[in-house]
């Protein structure tokens, strides 16, 4: 029997209409598929409705791959496809895979020979760096820092300065409840010349990117972003 196969399907980064950033084609795929393997199993059967796949939802068989999903149980997710099901893995927001654990699944379809197929879909990491102006020839998402403050100091001071050494844009993600102190972080350890990108909100309607120095956001009100999804470079002009 062949193998099913694996399909990375994106999911919105923002509310609304699902459709208004991710392909129609999409739809074609979700419609066919019978089992999906989700980071949030309320989170996807939310977004599978919205998208109007045309079947009950009721209908379709659910598995969570969270960050707190044993290694051991990873094996299992795989078994419809190995019995030639056709599958979806969904991430909470955004690119599968990508700053998910879902990479964990992709990486054991690989080691068994399970072909993987990416859907096209946004990327607040990506889109973040589209939109800054900083160095998408050379960059490196390094997802979140330390939570202790010392070691973040420490962590941001290395960032900053392979940015201003190698001139290559440092990505940054943190949880939204903890933005604000992390901007902050920013504007206390880095030198003014140091570009910081703040993006928040990418395809909601209080979206909001802007790029400049550090010491000249020391003299802007400080942005709007507690609570709310963003992504923050660290680079150099």
């Amino acid at each position: 029997m062949a193998y099913g196969k694996l399909y990375m399907i994106p999911s919105p980064i923002g509310e609304g209409n699902p459709y208004d950033v991710l392909p129609e084609a999409n739809r074609a795929v979700m419609a066919s598929l019978d089992y999906f393997i989700a980071e949030n199993l309320r989170t996807v059967r939310r977004f599978l409705s919205a998208a109007q796949i045309g079947r009950p939802i009721s209908e379709l068989q659910f598995a969570e791959c969270s960050e707190h999903t044993p290694a051991s149980e990873i094996e299992t997710l795989i078994a419809p496809l190995l019995e030639g099901h056709d599958t979806g893995l969904i991430s909470e927001a955004g690119l599968p895979g990508v700053a998910d654990p879902g990479a964990d699944v992709v990486a054991l379809c690989h080691r068994r020979g399970i072909k993987v197929v990416p859907l096209v879909g946004p990327s607040s990491i990506m889109m973040a760096l589209m939109a800054s102006g900083q160095n998408g020839q050379s960059f490196a998402f390094n997802g979140y820092l330390p939570i202790k403050p010392a070691e973040r100091m420490k962590a941001i001071k290395r960032f900053e300065h392979r940015a201003q050494s190698e001139r290559q844009a440092q990505i940054f993600i943190e949880a939204p409840y903890r933005n604000a102190k992390l901007f902050d972080d920013f504007l206390a350890c880095c030198s003014g010349g140091t570009v910081l990108t703040v993006a928040s909100d990418i395809t909601n309607e209080g979206e909001f990117i802007y790029s400049t120095t550090v010491g000249e956001w020391k003299s802007r009100p400080k942005p709007d972003i507690n609570k709310r999804p963003a992504i923050f470079i660290l680079g150099c002009r």
